[in-house]
């Protein structure tokens, strides 16, 4: 925010020749102000202003405070607080039940073509079971989990071909795939239309020239019931069962699920219905799936600027494809409060968000791909979401640039708290409540000095040398413990209370149910009770879920405070100090007398004599 010698030379003269009664003090307070509200110094036109008789700074103010570069400037501040992105190599959201993978073969003609399948898909014959749908024999190739392939291919018979097999045109490249006949096929005005690009190798056949018009998939891939019935074969698959021939897997067997609900309806959106039903397929035009291969969807890659000023884009994979439009909806949810000047209790509180086609597919279809695992065991197997997919708006998944508000997701949303995002960044409930702790009370856990000793204490709330930190802690990330750790499944008391009768150790199960295990803490596990994980310093707390956690920070006497060091410390580029405090507690009072609200407090710092004082230090001669 400081200038160089010549710079502020050069606008003493220029306030001398011009006769303005501008200091310099002036000038940096004017530049930084600019920098702050505007997102750039300001131009020669913006100082001639400046310089008027005239010149009104709180209606110069009026007119900027709530401009994109403001909301951008305060975004950033939370931005970074919360560190909402994820690093390239981490760990993706790559569930079998929504990937369709690319391989291909030889049509009767001879002439190769794609086909499009899922990992483990359930099939009813044997020798296909959880593969392609096309045994070695009958294609002349291997097919791998992942679409790679070993052998010779040989043309497959056209009674075959039709048998296992249809061509379908998918939301990828049809805007109108829902049409019984669709005819908007994909081109690159898709950019201008909805923001949205696919690499060049999905228009095209494997031979580089032909025109795709529809993509060939399995004939289960390709079914459109939205639940299914529960496919129990009687087989009892162990891991170290031999190979069949001609297959690359074993033999799928039935899960705990299959086996005490075979017949039953049970969702295709969720993993049990993948898993345990043949009737699932990816839904109409394929939209329950994202395409794997070839080439992928074209984003912005190195984005410095953000996505609409990418340095550069490339083709990336599905994966990544989802894991972006995360990141956009915490921006734009964040953009939102800022902008409209809500109440900023609204970042932990809010059941509101804002989507946009990919992540209302996502929400709709994607999110239930993670539930409901081990749970299934206990009777839970179609998701209660964070996020209601009743409440998701009617967007198409190529709508990239068609941001539409959610005002209320479900009874679990509570701000960023539930969003994917913050969800997988913070995998742990004890990081989760962490992130909170620091970004919106202002205060991190130290530790004691005391000398840790060996301990067999399950209670960390108790365990010499981890008591003082953990007291606090374990209770706030309590309020997690109903949502899966590194995934956003919510785990209703419906099915798992925080104390379940059959998972005590004297219960039928006597604890050994490997589900039992997975949600209740055997250390906190007698004959007569247990406790979910991660509750049992504050068994009320889980049931509350991220909602009582939202409350209690924003109701506490600190949050007020903390909002006001964030933001001054971030536009008065420096530390607040003891000098500040009695500035620091006036400004939080006021703040909370207006009803929290961003634009009024920004407003006070920036017409501060410490801001001003802030800009007002020329740089020491070298």
């Amino acid at each position: 925010m400081r200038w160089p010698h010549a710079v502020v030379l050069a606008l003493a003269m220029l306030a001398r020749d011009t006769g303005a009664e501008r200091t310099l003090p002036d000038y940096r307070y004017f530049r930084a102000l600019s920098i702050d509200v505007v997102g750039r110094p300001p131009t020669r036109a913006e100082l001639a202003e400046f310089e008027q008789p005239t010149f009104n700074l709180d209606k110069w103010l009026d007119t900027r405070l709530g401009g994109p570069a403001y909301v951008e400037r305060i975004r950033r501040i939370y931005a970074d607080l919360l560190r909402l992105e994820l690093p390239e190599n981490s760990a993706v959201f790559r569930p079998p039940s929504i990937l369709l993978q690319w391989t291909t073969i030889q049509d009767p003609d001879g002439k190769t073509v794609s086909l499009y399948f899922r990992d483990a898909q359930r099939r009813a014959k044997p020798e296909i079971d959880g593969q392609v749908c096309f045994t070695p024999a009958e294609i002349g190739v291997t097919v791998g989990p992942e679409g790679n392939h070993s052998g010779t291919p040989k043309p497959v018979s056209k009674k075959l071909l039709d048998e296992r097999t249809v061509v379908v045109k998918p939301w990828w490249l049809y805007a109108d795939y829902k049409d019984k006949q669709p005819r908007d096929r994909a081109e690159p005005g898709w950019v201008q239309r909805f923001g949205y690009e696919l690499t060049w190798s999905l228009f095209t056949e494997p031979d580089g020239k032909t025109p795709t018009t529809g993509v060939r998939v399995c004939r289960e891939e390709a079914q459109l019931p939205a639940t299914g019935r529960v496919y129990a074969t009687g087989r009892d698959s162990k891991k170290g069962d031999p190979i069949p021939s001609g297959r690359t897997t074993r033999l799928p067997g039935d899960t705990a699920f299959a086996r005490a609900n075979a017949g039953r309806l049970t969702s295709c959106t969720a993993q049990t219905g993948y898993e345990s039903s043949v009737e699932c397929g990816c839904g109409i035009g394929l939209e329950r799936c994202l395409p794997t291969s070839p080439g992928g969807f074209v984003m912005p890659w190195i984005t410095p600027l953000g996505v609409n000023q990418p340095f550069d884009s490339a083709p990336r994979p599905a994966a990544l494809w989802l894991r972006a439009w995360w990141s956009q909806e915490a921006i734009h949810f964040l953009d939102r409060i800022f902008q409209d000047d809500r109440d900023v209790r609204e970042i932990l509180i809010s059941p509101s968000t804002m989507v946009n086609g990919p992540l209302a597919q996502f929400y709709r279809f994607f999110a239930n791909a993670t539930c409901c695992g081990a749970a299934a065991e206990l009777g839970y197997s179609k998701a209660e979401p964070l996020f209601d997919p009743a409440t998701v708006p009617t967007l198409a998944p190529y709508e990239v640039s068609n941001w539409k508000v959610v005002e209320d997701r479900g009874p679990h949303a509570a701000g960023v708290l539930t969003m994917p995002m913050f969800l997988l960044k913070y995998g742990s409930r004890r990081q989760r409540a962490h992130v909170v702790y620091n970004a919106f009370m202002c205060k991190e856990f130290v530790a004691e000095t005391v000398k840790l000793a060996p301990s067999t204490e399950p209670d960390l709330t108790k365990r010499a040398g981890c008591a003082s930190c953990h007291k606090r802690l374990e209770p706030m990330s309590a309020y997690f413990a109903r949502i899966q750790e590194s995934d956003w499944t919510y785990l209703p008391a419906s099915h798992l209370p925080v104390s379940l009768d059959r998972c005590t150790a004297g219960g039928p199960a006597g604890m050994p149910m490997g589900a039992c295990r997975t949600f209740y803490d055997a250390d906190f596990t007698t004959r007569t009770s247990t406790v979910l994980r991660g509750a049992y310093s504050a068994p009320s707390h889980a049931d509350e879920g991220p909602r009582g956690l939202a409350r209690e920070v924003t109701s506490s006497p600190e949050f007020a405070p903390c909002v006001v060091r964030n933001v001054a410390q971030s536009l008065l580029g420096r530390q607040l100090t003891v000098e500040d405090e009695a500035w620091k507690t006036a400004l939080a009072d006021r703040f909370r007398d207006g009803g929290f609200r961003m634009r009024s407090l920004v407003r006070s710092i920036l017409t501060s004599t410490q801001y001003r004082h802030a800009n007002d230090r020329a740089p020491r001669a070298e």
